[in-house]
């Protein structure tokens, strides 16, 4: 039996994960599972799946759960704190760790998984973002594995020659197609992306996501990340990733070869497949999706991304053009920027404007130590809020 830890078990990508567990009940078993605050839906997962532990990064939650699942029987023991998140994930007992905690809060776990030899199964693109090279390093160092989670980059993982890693100009590919679905506002007219509230940000037109990521897709942030993630973790630079806006979301995304062939990788949108994929690598198993039917769709469409309408995606591409810990600042002030735009405290089109001045005020540095990525993700936390906090900003 492979035992799983589920790091962010309650958001969506634990829930898919759990999904495809649950059918393969002879193959995997629940180790641990993480959350921040919600309870009710831990509880049901501590009940449905048994782990041996249970982890709420807030302290209330856990005593919360702990007093529910001691009344119904259960023999889970539940953790609470940041430092029980680094525990589970490096348990002797666990085998795979899922990292799929949203934001920074998921680095130390998952650099914990590599630092004790797991099977990482990555959706947390962050923790490359921030730390790329001392990430990779720990994988490369303790025999860890790393296999993306993000349909996106999954997809690119399918089709890339195995040997990908020794650098994509010796196994004869020119590049990789990155592709977007373009959000909800790809065709919104300029002018009232102003307008745009946090419902209509979260309404995507294709996935099921949870609030940050998906106003992200509609900054298109979320597709600058992967970039940086893909330069990670296909050992190579931002020149040979090309983003492409394709709406119906039925290729995940494409790799370009010197031959001309171009190879990619279809599927209905839905995250079990990618989920089932790094879990069973390199085997194949049942996930639970449907069959995509290629008579079923009408038409595939592709279009070049607008930095004038997403300008986010345009920051993203300097931040990691400029190397060093650029990528941890862009990073930061983004997650501050799309919590001050849910509660309502900024505008739409102030992500970007907030993000840019941030850059432009935080000065980077060698990202030569998990010590200095952090202490500038701090900094341009602080950036962020100063910049957020000057009055007229932020009405929507």
């Amino acid at each position: 039996m492979i035992g799983v830890t589920v790091l962010g078990a309650t958001g969506s990508i634990g829930v898919s994960t759990l999904d495809v567990i649950a059918r393969h009940p002879d193959r995997f078993r629940v180790v641990a599972l993480t959350a921040n605050t919600q309870v009710d839906r831990m509880y049901e997962q501590c009940l449905s799946f048994k782990p041996e532990f249970a982890v709420m990064a807030d302290d209330n939650a856990a005593q919360q759960l702990a007093d529910r699942l001691k009344q119904a029987g259960s023999e889970t023991g539940v953790l609470s704190g940041v430092e029980n998140l680094e525990k589970v994930a490096s348990l002797p007992q666990t085998d795979y760790v899922m990292a799929a905690i949203v934001g920074a809060a998921g680095l130390l776990p998952a650099l914990a998984a590599a630092r004790t030899g797991k099977r990482i199964l990555l959706a947390n693109k962050e923790a490359l973002v921030m730390s790329g090279q001392l990430f990779m390093d720990e994988v490369s160092k303790n025999k860890a594995e790393l296999l993306p989670i993000d349909s996106e980059h999954n997809a690119i993982f399918q089709c890339m020659p195995e040997n990908f890693a020794n650098g994509l100009d010796g196994v004869g590919v020119n590049r990789i197609l990155l592709t977007a679905s373009g959000g909800p506002f790809r065709t919104m007219p300029l002018s009232d992306l102003k307008h745009v509230t946090p419902e209509q940000a979260c309404n995507h037109p294709n996935w099921d996501m949870g609030r940050k990521i998906s106003v992200d897709s509609a900054t298109m942030m979320n597709k600058g990340l992967e970039v940086i993630e893909a330069c990670w973790l296909f050992n190579t630079t931002a020149d040979h990733i090309e983003v492409v806006l394709h709406p119906q979301s039925v290729i995940h995304s494409m790799v370009a070869y010197a031959d001309g062939s171009v190879l990619a990788q279809l599927g209905n949108p839905d995250m079990r497949t990618p989920i089932a994929h790094a879990m069973s690598w390199p085997e194949r198993m049942e996930s639970g999706v449907e069959s995509l039917n290629i008579f079923d769709i009408a038409r595939l469409d592709f279009e070049k991304p607008d930095f004038d309408r997403f300008p986010c995606l345009r920051l993203a591409f300097e931040a990691v053009n400029a190397g060093g810990t650029a990528s941890a600042i862009l990073n930061a002030a983004n997650e501050v920027a799309v919590q001050a735009f849910l509660d309502g405290n900024l505008s739409f089109l102030g992500i970007s404007e907030v993000i840019e001045t941030v850059l432009g005020e935080v000065t980077g540095h060698e990202a030569s130590s998990l010590e200095i990525i952090l202490a500038d993700d701090a900094s341009a936390r602080e950036s962020a809020q100063r910049c957020i906090a000057v009055p007229g900003r932020s009405a929507i």
